[in-house]
């Protein structure tokens, strides 16, 4: 990177494990708050299994409402960590060190936020063990063709995969906190650092078990929101069955994803002061990457709406129509473009855009308020037209319980985002340490350029 900053160990050490070694004096305010947030789910939650799903919003045809969207939004935003950190480790890139760890961190907690969703819309919780692949003594064995079941297996994969991920590129950052506390925290750091000495066996292991996850995993990735994808197009709801939506959905998801990465860097280098960490290098990366990303996103998004046009099904066509030219959807329709590409991807192509940490944060925040909209405008209107006798054909409303899950999932992700930077670094010190050993400067002409020199 162009402005890395020469640091010793010790200065690293210092800076990046003093918030686990002591308390920031937000940290506790933060934590109240998402709890109190995540606390207005659990209540919206103990109300809906109590009283009935007849308190949300869902009614005959619309039977998948804000609960799905979150949930095809949350597996969306997991995407950003095996983007960030198994690409950019497989491909060497030196700027990915900073945020590889913040990104699988963002992975586990967002499907782990969206693994629960399915469960809470089902209902009745307590039968969650209906959806896996086998009778349990009831003599009925669930459809194995169906994406339905396909879900867990994949997303649960996919979690098994992206933990043991965070797990490995720990080891050596609870080693060096195992050597810095004592108590019940030296004995917990003791257990999960399994005895790491740091010797050259050890971190070339290392190596090779990160290389190894990162091709292994990048299946999944692909795999994961191509089957969530497939929810819809394997049904003939109109607009739903079209064969573009895998594609589709994994690039929205890398879109989402990536965009959520940004929104944490800042509120990292501002909540930590970590400025000579995360560098607006870093954003400018980010912010090129995004420029390619949404361009994708936005020619499957258009593909998808001449689909449906192209193959002149009359109900096809309905639907779309209601999509763009009916109010909300219409005003929905436009919101996604504008505030999903037109805006933020006009204002990444200035190089003093993407390097203005404020205007980065901005942005990233209303891709995603985009990329959440465009969850609701996909669902809802297929399956508002999709019964052929008129009478069935109703408006969605969502209900404040549902309402309240929405903002109960920000703030259950972000409770334990909180939780884990107070036990574990949020930058990897290892990675910093190494990043600081290959950094160079060498002399082309009468110019010293920093250089990366691996040997």
């Amino acid at each position: 990177m162009q402005e890395r900053k020469v640091l010793t160990e010790l200065q690293i050490n210092d800076r990046l494990l003093w918030p686990v070694l002591q308390t920031p004096s937000w940290w506790w305010p933060a934590v109240i708050l998402a709890s109190l947030v995540l606390g207005g789910g659990v209540t919206a939650v103990t109300l809906m299994v109590t009283l009935g799903l007849g308190v949300t919003g869902l009614n005959r045809p619309v039977f998948w409402g804000f609960m799905i969207v979150n949930f095809v939004f949350w597996v969306g935003i997991s995407h950003a960590g095996v983007m960030i950190s198994s690409i950019l480790r497989l491909c060497q890139a030196e700027w990915r060190r900073p945020v590889t760890r913040a990104a699988e961190v963002l992975t586990v907690f967002s499907l782990a936020t969206a693994a629960l969703f399915p469960l809470i819309h089902m209902g009745r919780l307590w039968r969650f063990y209906w959806v896996f692949p086998y009778d349990f003594d009831r003599m009925l064995w669930p459809n194995v063709r169906s994406p339905l079941i396909w879900d867990p297996s994949a997303i649960f994969t996919y979690l098994t995969g992206a933990s043991l991920f965070v797990f490995m590129a720990l080891l050596p950052d609870m080693a060096i906190l195992r050597d810095r506390t004592t108590g019940w925290k030296h004995t917990m750091y003791s257990i999960t650092s399994l005895g790491w000495r740091g010797n050259p066996r050890q971190f070339k292991l290392q190596f090779i078990l990160g290389i190894l996850l990162s091709g292994l995993i990048l299946p999944v990735f692909v795999s994961v929101h191509s089957i969530v994808s497939w929810d819809f197009a394997v049904s003939l709801v109109p607009a739903w069955h079209a064969t573009v939506f895998a594609p589709y959905f994994v690039i929205g998801a890398v879109h989402s994803g990536v965009s959520g990465v940004v929104t944490m860097m800042v509120v990292l280098r501002t909540a930590f002061k970590w400025q000579d960490y995360i560098t607006p290098d870093h954003f400018d990366a980010l912010g090129r990457l995004l420029i390619a990303v949404a361009t994708a996103w936005l020619y499957f998004f258009m593909l998808d709406v001449l689909f449906a046009i192209y193959g002149g099904e009359t109900k096809e066509i309905a639907v779309m129509n209601q999509r763009i030219f009916s109010w909300p959807w219409g005003f929905f329709f436009f919101l996604i473009v504008v505030l999903g590409y037109i805006i933020p991807v006009g204002a990444w192509m200035f190089r003093s855009v993407r390097r203005n940490i404020m205007w980065m944060f901005f942005l990233s925040i209303i891709v995603n308020m985009s990329m959440w909209l465009e969850r609701l405008w996909l669902i809802i209107p297929g399956l508002q037209n999709k019964e052929r006798l008129t009478f069935n054909w109703s408006t969605y409303q969502p209900g404040i319980i549902e309402i309240m899950l929405v903002f109960s999932s920000f703030g259950l992700v972000c409770l334990g985002l909180l939780i884990f930077s107070k036990f574990f670094p949020l930058i990897p010190v290892w990675e910093e340490k190494e990043g600081q050993l290959f950094q160079a400067e060498i002399k082309i002409g009468n110019r010293t350029v920093p250089a990366i020199i691996r040997e």
